[in-house]
């Protein structure tokens, strides 16, 4: 028998996830997608299945640990010829990892003799191996080789980077040692295993397991961005070290590691590299930038432009004094939601519009719909339609669909359409992010409003999946009363509170007529949106629910 680990998985990018939970002990006979522990980020709950069916031989994790992808977290029992991998090998779209292959199969003898030696490179512990180009890269461009010889690399370093028709990929190096000689050359193009160079690596060559995926960026155009100025607002950490690996960015494995460990969000990052790439240098200029900034910033306290008023404490009461309590201790989600609250309803300048829409005719074409949706396996809520309506409503009225910048100088308008909807979840409310939402139909955001909503409430839901809404739906159905303020989820400047549905006696200019109204509330941060912007938003918005054929147009 073998023993063999299982490590953590893609958690979509978060780091220092918290154990809160361990599901498993040693001697447990595990099953496949049997829950092995639950972790807690900033945003969300996730429970972690088991990918393999073992006796579990030891649990390296504790309640309570942080943790971050790859970290290990149970060893199993398996057989000794067992094709299990020894980690849970995380989903990526990142490129492939380089291979490794003997370096006396593809140098010839004058590289190595220009390397100082024949053999060993740097001494009898020592062996060379040539890295190659990985799979998947067949056919691109190199357009930049970033080592020279005589360099030494550290694991993860960019060795070279490819271009295709779509995308750019930095190969980084699968282990840490000396470059002996460069097979590969610029502007040449490239196939799956052809040489790159020759490394001196001491001691045995690396398992391919470990090497580090290189991220991917894309080469389409983009809406120009501008770069940064510090930040005057509070900062979500879990969403900055998110962004410091996003894909989106051109940054090798080094300088994103630099980015995590200094909580630096990489898109407010100007690269000076070549193609516009983000640098260990450029980061660290960001830092002293910000420091510099925040340092003549004044106090919240004193005059000039302050980022929050100053609030006194609450005051510490004795609840026991009058009666029997339980005292419990919130979650992390509970926790930073009442942060962000206090955060938004501070700084932000709420304003909040009401108005009733008429979903009488929405209603019964719904109803009309259950056969299908029964034959599609799908329950069709009104939230689809209001989802649908939404997006109609940001793309008519743009000046919705946009972000307040940092510096407050700037607005972002975004040309996507990705809603937010409000979750009531066992650990607290979370907002799950659905995307392109004008680009989808009815029944299709029906399925996949269900299936996330399903994983919020089952803890299943990854930071990713709750990041890059445009606008935020919070709809209180049933329980929603005849209407609330809901506070704007930053940094959005606009959110939908829907209410309970009622009919009521609507005149139609001979008479009283019942209609089914559904109570709306739109709040919007009015340094953004202007009342006019506003006005027209909630006309649309209300005319397109009153008349679904609208979307048609």
């Amino acid at each position: 028998m073998a023993i063999k680990t299982v490590s953590v998985p893609d958690i979509g990018g978060a780091q220092g996830a918290e154990v809160i939970e361990v599901s498993i002990a040693v001697g447990d006979l595990l099953e496949e997608e049997q829950t092995i522990v639950v972790l807690e980020t900033d945003k969300a709950s996730m429970d972690v299945p088991s990918p393999v069916a073992g006796k579990v031989t030891a649990v390296t994790v504790n309640v309570g640990d942080k943790v971050a992808e790859g970290d290990p977290l149970f060893d199993y029992e398996a057989e000794a010829n067992a094709d299990a991998p020894t980690e849970a090998a995380p989903e990526s779209t990142s490129a492939p990892v380089s291979t490794v292959a003997p370096a006396e199969t593809a140098t010839s003898a004058e590289d190595t003799k220009a390397a100082g030696g024949s053999g060993s490179a740097e001494g009898s512990d020592t062996t060379q191996e040539v890295v190659t180009v990985p799979e998947g890269a067949e056919g691109a461009d190199i357009i930049e080789i970033s080592v020279a010889v005589g360099d030494e690399v550290a694991e993860g370093d960019t060795l070279i980077v490819l271009e295709t028709d779509k995308a750019s990929m930095e190969v980084p190096s699968p282990a840490a040692g000396k470059v002996v000689s460069i097979a590969a050359r610029q502007g040449e193009k490239t196939g799956a295993g052809d040489p790159i160079l020759t490394l001196a690596v001491v001691g045995s060559a690396p398992a391919i397991a470990t090497a580090t995926p290189a991220p991917v960026t894309s080469s389409a155009p983009a809406m120009p961005v501008s770069k940064p100025a510090a930040p005057t607002q509070p900062v979500d950490e879990a969403a900055i070290v998110s962004a410091s690996q996003s894909k989106d960015i051109y940054a090798g494995p080094a300088a994103r590691k630099l980015a995590r460990e200094m909580a630096v969000d990489l898109n407010q990052v100007s690269g000076t590299g070549d193609r516009a790439r983000v640098t260990k240098d450029d980061i660290k200029a960001y830092v002293k930038q910000v420091m510099t900034r925040q340092a003549a910033l004044p106090s919240a306290t004193g005059g000039g432009m302050a980022t929050g008023a100053y609030m006194p404490a609450m005051p510490a009461v004795d609840f026991a004094q009058f009666g029997e309590i339980d005292l419990q201790p919130m979650s992390k989600i509970k926790k930073l939601t009442a942060a962000n609250m206090v955060r938004n309803w501070s700084l932000i300048p709420h304003v909040t519009q009401f108005d009733d829409a008429d979903i009488t005719d929405l209603e019964a074409f719904r109803q009309s719909l259950k056969p299908e949706a029964e034959k599609r396996g799908v329950k069709l809520t009104p939230v689809p339609f209001l989802l649908k309506a939404c997006a109609a409503a940001l793309i008519a009225e743009p000046a919705f669909n946009v972000s307040l910048h940092h510096d407050g100088e700037q607005l972002v308008w975004k040309k996507y359409v990705h809603i937010g909807v409000a979750v009531d979840s066992p650990v607290g409310l979370v907002v799950p992010v659905i995307r392109d939402v004008d680009k989808k139909g009815l029944w299709e955001l029906a399925a996949e409003f269900l299936a996330i909503t399903g994983k919020a409430r089952d803890g299943k839901l990854t930071p990713k999946e709750m990041q890059g809404g445009c606008f935020t739906v919070s709809s209180l159905g049933a329980i929603g009363g005849q209407g609330f303020t809901p506070i704007i989820n930053a940094p959005e400047v606009a959110i939908l509170g829907v209410s309970k549905a009622e009919i009521k006696p609507v005149w139609n200019g001979s008479e009283f007529v019942p209609r089914n109204r559904l109570p709306l509330s739109l709040s919007y941060d009015h340094r953004a949106v202007n009342g006019a912007d506003a006005g027209r938003f909630f006309t649309y918005l209300n005319s397109v629910i009153a008349d679904v054929r609208r979307l048609l147009l």
